[in-house]
């Protein structure tokens, strides 16, 4: 009723883009399929480049024909795809039986995904049919390497993993997102954020320590870390310290990339939010930077390992969840602490508001400020007080690190978080 006129035009133009899309994805499989050599030697494997092409298609058609609501057409397409299903485990089957068991059946599999892909398109999802196919065709050409990638993990790996995932999908979104008690309360939600933090700092020292060497893997997590949390970065590595202190100059190096890190993150959401605040912020942060970066890239390049670390097979789980566990809720105490202060003490002005908040949450200080200076006449101002919550949030991990921290990791990452906190205060003073 409704497909007359200048309606049948465009829907005619939509089919064909459908089904050439369709055609398409399965060229591009078939002639991965040929270039590896599985449709060709002495053991030929089903189908290959002009098959895979006529399945894209026969993919199409069908999945145009089943959205018709003519039974007849929906019986045909449904027919077709059965077929076309039909066919290629037939072929699995024959194969299998000249080769006298089971054989690998990659190719049959990647056929009844061109089939379904070709019903995708067909369906209007262009765009998701297009992806899938360029995302099997580059898992097929890389089997050697996916193979290789399989082989290096050990089932310890695995298994973190495994958790981690669980953790993160399962666990968090079951937890309620609402705040109970006082100082700022306690948020089920935000502390398993943290928890997963913790454990995934853990994963990924893990993970460098077996790729770079367990010195410089921590360098490289922390860095990494600083992205997400310069803080917890600190916390973590403090109190790791204690319990291998031959690991102490890698996770200084660490502390360290993570507050130097710290700063173009604020900069950068900075220039995403208000890029006057940004250009106001240049000042007083860039002198540390360029600090910060001239004591972690030299270190990081340089660094060896200096002593026997505890080996990773002694680690009962590279999450070390239950130690994450203890480091969130500490950390939360922590924080309930701090916000008992500033209740206590009050907050007296903008800067005075800037550095309390800087001690315990430097994005939530940077999205306020950033809109404290959405007025012309208060860029400065807002400039300022992120800078002071950037130095008081220096001070509180410079706190954490000798207080929790040991060994040479206490030297060294006091040391480079010293020299942060005086060339970020003197930027402060002469830039005022």
């Amino acid at each position: 009723m409704h497909y007359e006129s200048d309606a049948q035009p465009r829907l005619s133009d939509s089919i064909v883009v459908r089904l050439v899309v369709a055609a398409l994805a399965g060229l591009a499989v078939g002639l991965e399929r040929e270039w590896s050599g599985h449709a060709t030697g002495p053991s030929p494997r089903f189908g290959g480049l002009r098959t895979f092409f006529l399945l894209g298609t026969l993919g199409g058609v069908a999945g145009w024909l089943a959205q018709s609501e003519n039974v007849g057409a929906l019986a045909v397409g449904v027919g077709l795809l059965l077929a076309g299903a039909a066919l290629v485990v037939s072929a699995y089957i024959l194969t299998a039986r000249a080769g006298g068991s089971a054989v690998e059946a990659t190719t049959e599999v990647a056929a009844l995904a061109v089939l379904a892909l070709g019903a995708v398109a067909a369906f209007g999802y262009v765009v998701v049919a297009s992806g899938a196919a360029a995302v099997m065709v580059l898992a097929l050409s890389e089997k050697k390497r996916l193979r290789a990638a399989v082989a290096r993990i050990g089932e310890a790996e695995l298994r973190a993993a495994l958790q981690f995932a669980v953790l993160a999908l399962v666990v968090l979104p079951l937890l309620p997102d609402e705040t109970y008690g006082p100082l700022g309360g306690l948020r089920p939600r935000a502390l398993w954020i943290g928890v997963l933090v913790f454990s995934g700092l853990n994963f990924v020292g893990y993970l460098a320590r077996k790729a770079v060497g367990p010195a410089r893997g921590y360098g490289v997590t922390g860095v990494l870390g600083g992205l997400v949390s310069s803080t917890a970065v600190t916390f973590q590595f403090a109190r790791m310290s204690r319990s291998d202190a031959a690991l102490g100059t890698g996770l200084a190096i660490g502390v360290i990339g993570a507050c130097t890190v710290l700063l173009p993150r604020v900069m950068l959401v900075s220039a995403v939010l208000n890029h006057r605040i940004a250009i106001a912020l240049l000042l007083f942060l860039l002198p540390a930077l360029i600090v910060g970066a001239a004591i972690t890239a030299p270190a990081l390049w340089r660094q060896k390992d200096a002593g026997k670390a505890k080996r990773d097979e002694e680690i009962a789980s590279p999450l070390r969840l239950w130690s994450a566990i203890r480091m969130a809720l500490a950390f939360q105490v922590s924080l309930m602490a701090i916000a008992f202060v500033r209740d206590t003490l009050g907050a007296r002005g903008v800067i005075a508001s800037a550095a309390l908040l800087g001690l315990t949450d430097m994005d939530a200080l940077t999205l306020s400020m950033n809109r404290l200076g959405a007025s012309l006449d208060l860029v400065q101002l807002a400039a300022r007080a992120i800078a002071v919550g950037v130095l008081s949030n220096s001070v509180l991990k410079l706190g954490l690190i000798i207080g929790l921290g040991a060994g040479a990791f206490r030297r060294l990452a006091a040391s480079g978080l010293a020299a942060l906190a005086v060339v970020g205060a003197v930027s402060l003073w002469l830039f005022w």
